[in-house]
């Protein structure tokens, strides 16, 4: 198993491609399973155990998007619908709540690492519609867009209002360690979405750019809110690389299965168009393990897919190549890499509950 020690620079995850490369060709019966890691453990369910501090989540969310007009009120509420399964947030209060217990035996969960939950699952909602806006997108949650409804400039604004009302609910828990720890995340996204904009010639510098990518655009807000918790209920600078670099391997590995599911599931069970990355012109981690064995892909990765036929013959490739086993097991790794660092808590029920959250990344049909 590769280790990934160093905290700050996510460009040392491609280190980890110089020794995949060398299981390409590995046969699944050969691919190491996460699920190894908790089959001698009691079965937690991360749901019913999050549930209670997550109780009217969304309904808090709405009252921090109270001052507003109207129109703008719904624009900010739409995709607030209580209909998501809330991941972030429940990571956040189970991440919470084993710090605690690692620390001081305690397992409710403080106001202000709740008021965190909250504020990820704002942050988050806000870069959703965002990416709606830059990506033209017409559906998602299996339902129309805000841009789609309102049009392009006001979804804009509706993403703005969540993340300046996100901020407020962050500057109310009146500290600067964990206003600096969100920040990032807000900083992160925005370099995540210029990093998709560009691409790179060179084969590995391709890959390095993905992760890079994959980490800013989802991985940091989850492992920057893991960590702002433990923060708030640990004095150890351990527990907050722990909860960390659980965070930032769990975002990753989400990712990477996210990028699978483009190409295994059809629209209506995601709740956005199939094959939606391709037409984006965005070469992610099927595409790029594809290409190890279709070199032709290469020019179409170069002009993002944009001749007739691009879109179809890369797909094809993706379906003919082991470019979906290699990124799921590479998705395994991460959240292999998760686990190990969790079990460094002290045992819990929560504890166990992000473990088992390793599997249900992996195992998600959407």
């Amino acid at each position: 198993m590769c280790h990934f020690p160093q905290r700050s620079s996510v460009l040392t995850f491609p280190k980890i491609c110089n020794i995949f490369w060398r299981f390409h060709h590995t046969s699944t019966s050969q691919m190491c399973s996460c699920s190894k890691t908790v089959s001698d453990e009691k079965y937690q369910d991360p749901f019913q155990l999050g549930r209670k501090d997550l109780k009217n989540l969304y309904e808090d969310i709405k009252k921090e998007l109270l001052v507003c007009t109207a129109e703008l009120r719904e624009m900010c509420e739409y995709y607030f619908d209580g209909k998501g399964k809330a991941f972030r947030p429940m990571i956040v209060v189970l991440m919470a709540r084993a710090c605690n217990i690692h620390h001081s035996n305690s397992r409710e969960v403080q106001a202000s690492q709740r008021s965190v939950a909250v504020i990820a699952e704002m942050i988050h909602t806000a870069s959703l519609v965002h990416d709606d806006v830059i990506d033209d997108a017409n559906s998602r949650r299996g339902k129309m867009t805000v841009n789609q409804i309102w049009g392009e400039r006001k979804a804009v604004l509706a993403g703005d209002f969540i993340l300046s009302a996100a901020s407020l609910a962050l500057a109310r828990i009146g500290n600067t360690t964990i206003i600096s720890v969100l920040t990032q995340v807000i900083e992160d996204l925005v370099r995540g979405e210029f990093l998709q904009l560009g691409s790179k010639e060179n084969e590995n510098e391709r890959f390095a750019h993905y992760l890079e990518k994959s980490f800013k655009k989802t991985a940091s807000l989850i492992a920057n809110s893991c960590k702002a918790v433990s923060i708030l209920g640990c004095p150890d600078p351990k527990v907050h690389e722990i909860a960390y670099q659980y965070g930032k391997n769990v975002g990753i590995a989400f990712q990477l299965i996210d990028d699978v599911l483009d190409f295994t599931s059809c629209a209506d069970h995601l709740g956005k168009p199939a094959a939606a990355d391709l037409k984006l012109g965005l070469a992610t981690g099927p595409v790029l393990f594809a290409c190890r064995q279709f070199p032709e892909m290469n020019a179409m990765i170069m002009r993002r897919f944009s001749k007739p036929g691009d879109i179809e013959r890369a797909r094809k490739y993706v379906l003919q190549s082991d470019g979906l086993q290699q990124t799921t097991y590479l998705a395994q790794r991460y959240c292999h890499e998760a686990t190990r660092e969790i079990r460094k808590l002290r045992p819990s029920p929560e504890r166990e509950a992000l473990i088992q959250l390793t599997e249900m990344v992996l195992v998600r049909d959407k």
